[in-house]
């Protein structure tokens, strides 16, 4: 009867909160790309200013993910996603008056970064990890990260309205006030301090610094978090400069945005879809297979004339692949070290990922402004995919094992 008193403690209200968070956090952040190309012209940067703070932003958010991932361990989730929330707001509020790139940086990347931190995929995931049993786990994350998805085909498109009616300043107002809504997520996310969830296997009886330890010594968590890099280089460099991208291309600028939304809708079903093979397949091949296929996709995309058909296809395909790569990984490291402290151990596996979105990012803005080409970033992707779905076949895909204690 508590449980129904109080609905934040419910599994799957916290599932449904969590969606919501998740759809607008990333959702929003998926609609920056739009910004690329307009904010440069009007405000007489070369895009590697606008592409550095994005670059920033993915750097920040993966450095700051451990710390608040441990500090929703420890005090529970709703606080840090209401404050996630409502530091996104004032990061999209401020970009709003943006007029020199220092304040830019300040906040589209720090506080942007910090908000993701708190309100997007690596406290969330943890959060519901801890909700679900077992047998419900794969599927919870998969969900999740397919209602990630969700928010770049649903908010994309609301950003491209907001940017083509009333131009980039107001569109970041109006983006601010969605991000508000990430607050009230926070009420239902509630978790009260000690009453989080203990894991099932030995590896989670451990207190955090045990965990940390563990986990440092384990070959199978650096070999995942290597091969995590690799995803968010890819899917930083495509979310920011696909659209610039194409508008160079000669395509309509509109194309950028319903690319983006494309990857957004099949997003949803590789992502779902990836949870439930994940529940039943070796997680460690499906992640090779999905890095194998991101490379081939790559090839084939830049190998022939960008047309609306190439795009349509490329955008469907990367979309299947986009982040189905999360539940496998966030489940891999929830079956290898157990739930109680997933959070953490998934946020140093997710910095890996934003180091990587970070240069991918960058390097597309610096090289385009010195090269005029983003072709050498789409080589470097293929390169690193194929080496991604190497790294992921030697990962051992059990419970960690304790080691004994030594004897006296």
């Amino acid at each position: 009867m508590t449980a129904i008193q109080k609905p934040y403690r419910l599994p799957y209200t916290i599932l449904a909160a969590g969606a919501i968070s998740v759809i607008l956090g990333m959702g929003i952040r998926a609609t920056l790309g739009l910004y690329l190309k307009p904010m440069s012209l009007d405000l007489n940067w070369g895009r590697e200013v606008f592409a550095f703070g994005m670059a920033l932003q993915n750097l920040l958010w993966g450095a700051f993910q451990p710390i608040t991932a441990g500090i929703a361990e420890k005090f529970g989730t709703g606080r840090v996603v209401a404050f996630g929330g409502g530091l996104y707001a004032t990061g999209l509020y401020i970009m709003a008056d943006v007029s020199d790139p220092l304040t830019f940086q300040v906040s589209a990347g720090l506080l942007i970064g910090l908000a993701q931190s708190g309100c997007a995929l690596g406290v969330v995931l943890g959060a519901v990890a801890r909700a679900l049993p077992d047998e419900r786990r794969s599927f919870g994350l998969g969900l999740v990260t397919a209602c990630g998805a969700a928010g770049q085909f649903t908010v994309v498109p609301i950003g491209q309205v907001f940017l083509s009616q009333w131009g980039w300043s107001t569109s970041y107002v109006l983006m601010a006030l969605l991000a508000l809504v990430i607050v009230a997520c926070g009420w239902f996310l509630r978790t009260p301090k000690g009453e989080l969830d203990g894991s099932s296997s030995v590896a989670g009886e451990l207190g955090l610094a045990a965990q940390l330890r563990l986990a440092s010594r384990d070959r199978s968590f650096w070999l995942l978090t290597a091969g995590f890099f690799v995803c968010g280089f890819h899917v930083a460099f495509i979310g920011v400069h696909m659209p610039a991208f194409l508008s160079d291309a000669g395509l309509p600028a509109e194309s950028g945005a319903w690319s983006l939304m494309l990857i957004g809708v099949f997003n949803v079903v590789g992502s779902f879809g990836a949870g439930v093979l994940g529940g039943h397949f070796p997680k460690k091949y499906l992640l090779s297979t999905l890095y194998t296929l991101r490379a081939i996709a790559i090839v084939l995309f830049i190998s022939f004339p960008i047309t609306t058909g190439s795009v349509i296809a490329f955008s469907i395909a990367m979309g299947f692949l986009w982040l189905s790569t999360v539940p496998l990984t966030s489940g891999l490291v929830a079956l290898m070290f157990g739930t109680r402290y997933m959070g953490t151990l998934f946020g140093i596996v997710f910095f890996s990922h934003q180091v990587g979105s970070f240069i991918g990012v960058w390097m597309g803005g610096y090289l385009y402004d010195t090269t005029g080409t983003y072709m050498p970033v789409w080589w470097a992707g293929i390169v690193i995919g194929l080496l991604s779905a190497l790294l992921h076949l030697p990962i051992h895909e059990r419970v960690v094992p304790v080691p004994e204690p030594a004897k006296a």
